[in-house]
């Protein structure tokens, strides 16, 4: 039984299960109990993705699943931030996060992976990318210098003085600072020759250590691998792909010197002999839960997708990829679905016992700017739980309620 008090049985493969979508955060109480059941660990993939029509609700409902089940293991994989076909990359903060996500699918360490629709469409860095350019370090292990800066560049970490961001590292001797993706904080290794000595917490904006740590996981600093053999195989399937002089393009002619340019990323498909998709991440078995009118969106990015290619495709400087090489269509999308478990909330008549909060706001213009609350609480016995944003707030709330002759407990 997948919700005891709806009496409602949890889809099977291939079935789908379409509920109306509760009001407010009861649809994340909702899919917690979904997500919960039949839990279990997974050796590799996610056990659960959870879609959201919108890009806002992917985000509300990651901070209000772990509220309604604290045990969940789950991650937000964000969107990229970036318009489609754009020549800027994403900020290092996302990538940082989608690496972290990405990974923590790969090695089965989550049950449920949220996110927007048209991330959803996107083809992502294979699974097998991502863990095979993640590695570790611990006290007591021997650091080969070469072999570690050779590591270091094929996993995207960029070389500099002082690292203060994601995917960033720092070589001073026989002390090495590393930012890694997906770390709230970097890390200094201290060499005694060419053994890892200490491992070090620090601060990068006052560069102080802050506490020593036994070991220290480090996935890719980007989404592709950019070593000098990646360049080489860009620039071999450019000219395959693209008619024309490539050196007219700043991309080809960077990644001659090694460098891979600030929108690389939505060539992908030159950097990979085949690219991923959200279903290659999910774990045999898992389990798809969709959220609001996902077709809607998906058509509406299609459209745009389409017409920024529409716009673009002539430039003979910057030629750019079909849109069917960078995102799944929607058909696509719904056939790799169909063999899942689904459950699909969207717009209906809502059978359920929840009911959206009534109006109490306070309207300053009438005689008692408070009725619509005094009115509320005249019609209900029930206990009513108000609450603030903080302490000051709280006092300023029970100040004016006071003066307007609401009796209340604090």
């Amino acid at each position: 039984m997948l919700f005891q008090n709806l009496q409602l049985k949890a889809p099977t493969a291939g079935q789908t299960l379409t509920l109306a979508r509760p009001s407010g955060s009861a649809d994340a109480w909702l899919l917690s109990e979904w997500a919960m059941g039949d839990r279990k660990k997974t050796g590799t993939g996610v056990a659960k993705a959870i879609i959201c029509a919108q890009a806002q609700d992917a985000l509300r409902l990651t901070e209000e699943l772990a509220f309604f089940a604290p045990e969940l293991r789950l991650r937000l994989l964000p969107d990229w931030e970036t318009l489609p076909y754009e020549a800027f990359s994403p900020h290092q903060d996302l990538v940082s996060d989608r690496l972290k996500a990405l990974y923590e699918a790969t090695t089965g360490m989550l049950d449920v992976l949220v996110l927007s629709a048209t991330t959803a469409l996107q083809r992502l860095s294979p699974p097998a990318f991502v863990a095979g350019q993640t590695f570790f370090f611990k006290k007591g292990d021997r650091i080969s210098e070469e072999a570690l800066r050779q590591q270091l560049q094929t996993a995207g970490y960029t070389p500099v003085t002082q690292v203060v961001s994601p995917g960033e590292y720092a070589w001073r001797g026989g002390l090495i600072d590393l930012y890694p993706t997906g770390s709230p904080l970097p890390y200094r290794i201290e060499l005694l020759d060419d053994e890892v000595d200490t491992l070090r917490v620090f601060d990068p904006d006052t560069q102080r250590t802050v506490h020593p740590v036994s070991d220290i996981r480090m996935l890719p600093g980007r989404e592709f691998p950019s070593d000098p053999e990646a360049a080489k195989i860009f620039r071999t399937r450019w000219r395959e792909v693209f008619e024309g002089d490539p050196s007219r393009c700043s991309l080809y002619r960077d990644a001659g010197k090694n460098i891979f340019g600030a929108g690389i990323e939505y060539y992908l498909p030159l950097l990979f002999d085949e690219t991923a998709t959200l279903f290659d991440y999910l774990a045999k078995g898992g389990a798809l839960a969709t959220v609001g009118p996902i077709e809607e969106s998906f058509q509406a990015f299609h459209t745009d997708v389409q017409d920024r290619y529409r716009f673009l495709k002539a430039d003979i400087e910057r030629p750019v990829l079909p849109p069917a090489a960078l995102y799944l269509s929607a058909e696509e999308f719904f056939v790799r679905s169909g063999a899942l478990a689904r459950l699909s909330l969207r717009a209906g008549h809502d059978p359920s016992p929840f009911r959206a909060a009534p109006d109490v706001s306070v309207d300053r213009k009438a005689v008692d700017p408070t009725a619509r609350l005094k009115a509320v609480l005249d019609q209900t016995t029930s206990r009513v739980l108000m609450t603030a944003e903080s302490h000051g707030r709280r006092e300023t709330l029970a100040q004016y309620l006071r003066e307007h002759q609401v009796v209340f407990n604090q």
